[in-house]
């Protein structure tokens, strides 16, 4: 029991980190009437995190291998704690982005370590997966909680709170996280390479800043810049990785349809549902005149059956195999997404809401779960890493193509009509991606380890 107990501690650790991604929005009307940031600042105040933390998960999951996964992961929770107290009380907008920086690499530390942590934990692959379903409910859950969660509080506390209410989180996290975890580390790990973990960032952050400037501006020469920087900075971190005798990801493994497909897959699904989120936040709000409470409560049924899908995961792998566990379930997301597209009233929205919930949770899941299963538990950190470098870019791309498309076609019609056609783009890109999950990856059952413990 003491290894879910763990799961449980993980679980919570993720659940805050994914709030915190979203939580924010709802918040900045308030704070640009107390701090008065200028339009860069607002928008640096938004991105500065992500940034952040997609650049830093690669070297801070490789580095998680080296000195520790829960070292790393309570030095994180307690940086968090206190980025967020800096946060909440920040004078000035600079103060704020300062914070937010600090945020976007406390949480780069806890986000791999939660995943390689249960991959050392969860040896039998039937409880693997199941402790990745959770964790998997807790990412999904955590995106759909935070603009409720922001608007609750929004409702009678001022903006600072959005980042008060981490505090009491990381507390728990702490005292239990020391507690259940075990330490765990790759026992020849090889030196530390700063080169590698430059080249990381450089790739990762300027190509997320380049989608997010396409998504505000267009295709502006700023945003091409920073892509081709970021295509040359992922080159050459992918060549060095080649002829390092200690690489921090074995790049051969994309070499593997199967470990290519997944990562594909994974970044698919939340690509999907991040665009989804927000198009609806806004036609929700713009449309049918909704508060930001109502919007977030309206919102929910998709974080409640990413999570209740969990209790049908392990069922599902057993009849039909991995590949086409991860196949169906974006087929069922692209089925969510469908609906929204011959609808406008919220009925159906949230028959497709809790579609589009189950479809990518049992894709996230078993996408994950194929990404860190494929390398032995001693790399677990760099493959989480690997993992959840793949969600970053997919909510990056998710907000900027989708938020693209809608812009374009809001121009030529109404928001509702250019809402249901961006629904339908996203669910044709899902159908793709079911066939090519299909097709690439294995669909072999898993089976329990001899001995292993039930929950």
């Amino acid at each position: 029991m003491r290894k879910w107990a763990a799961l449980g501690v993980l679980a919570l650790a993720l659940l805050l980190i994914a709030v915190d991604g979203t939580v924010l929005a709802l918040a900045l009307p308030a704070l640009q009437r107390d701090l008065a940031p200028s339009a860069t600042q607002v928008l640096w105040i938004g991105d500065i995190y992500s940034f952040v933390l997609g650049g830093l998960l690669v070297t801070m999951g490789t580095l998680g291998d080296r000195i520790g996964r829960k070292k790393l992961l309570l030095t994180g929770a307690f940086g968090f704690g206190a980025a967020s107290l800096l946060a909440a009380f920040a004078p000035s907008p600079e103060w704020l982005i300062a914070a937010r920086a600090l945020l976007g690499v406390a949480g780069a530390t806890i986000m791999p370590s939660t995943l390689s942590i249960i991959r050392n934990l969860f040896t039998d692959p039937v409880e693997r997966t199941r402790a990745v379903a959770v964790w998997a409910a807790a990412a999904t859950a955590g995106a759909a909680l935070g603009p409720l969660i922001g608007g609750a509080l929004l409702e009678h506390f001022w903006w600072g709170s959005v980042f008060v209410i981490n505090l009491p989180v990381m507390a728990l996290l702490l005292v239990f996280g020391a507690w259940w975890l075990p330490e765990s580390r790759d026992p020849e790990p090889g030196p530390f390479d700063l080169v590698s973990a430059a080249l990381s960032a450089v790739g990762v952050v300027p190509l997320v800043y380049a989608i997010k400037e396409v998504a505000l501006a267009g295709l502006t020469w700023t945003a091409l810049a920073a892509g081709l920087v970021g295509v040359a900075g992922l080159w050459l971190f992918v060549r060095r990785q080649r002829s390092a005798r200690h690489p921090m990801i074995d790049v051969a493994l994309f070499r593997t349809p199967a470990f290519s497909g997944a990562v594909g897959a994974n970044m698919i699904a939340i690509f999907a549902l991040t665009g989804l989120v927000f198009f609806l936040s806004q036609y929700f709000q713009n449309v049918l005149g909704y508060s930001p409470l109502e919007a977030g409560l309206r919102e929910l049924p998709l974080g409640i059956a990413g999570m209740l899908v969990v209790a049908v995961i392990g069922p599902v792998v057993h009849a039909l195999g991995a590949g086409r566990a991860i196949a169906a379930g974006l087929l069922v997301s692209a089925g969510g997404l469908t609906i929204v597209g011959f609808s406008s009233g919220y009925g159906a929205i949230a028959v497709a809401l809790v579609v589009l919930g189950a479809g990518v949770g049992l894709a996230l899941t078993l996408t994950t779960d194929a990404v860190v299963s494929a390398v032995p538990a001693d790399k677990a950190g760099a493959a989480s890493a690997v993992s959840e470098t793949a969600y970053e870019l997919g909510a990056a791309l998710g907000i900027a193509v989708l938020g693209t498309v809608l812009s374009a076609w809001a121009r030529s019609g109404t928001f509702t009509e250019a809402m249901q056609g961006t629904a339908l783009v996203a669910a044709v890109l899902l159908v793709v991606a079911s066939f090519v999950a299909y097709r690439l990856i294995p669909s072999a059952r898993p089976r329990p380890a001899v001995g292993a413990d039930a929950p």
